[in-house]
């Protein structure tokens, strides 16, 4: 019997850029309960590359922050978090 460990790249569908069938681009809310993903933010090996946009956060790891109505809510966590992300300055998405 193998012993098989599924990696979070697995389950991010990077033609659709989504991962659980969120999307990982769009209208951002940070949340502290109830989220709809759990995200720790590294320095390496992430699992997204995200660049804060001020609007029009159309391409895979945009991200545009706001406080009502999100396409997501994201909660920031240490550790069991849904994905890693890396904050960017440029070509964010999928590594």
């Amino acid at each position: 019997m193998f012993n098989t460990f599924a990696q979070n790249k697995i389950a991010i569908n990077e033609d659709s850029c989504t991962f659980k069938g969120f999307p990982l681009f769009g209208k951002i809310q940070f949340v502290d309960s109830f989220p709809d993903l759990t995200v720790k933010v590294v320095d390496s090996f992430p699992d997204l590359k995200v660049k804060i946009v001020n609007s029009f956060p159309d391409d895979c790891g945009e991200w545009q922050i706001v406080d009502s109505f999100p396409d997501i809510k994201i909660k920031i966590v240490e550790s069991f978090a849904d994905l890693k992300i890396k904050f960017v300055e440029s070509f964010p998405g999928i590594p």
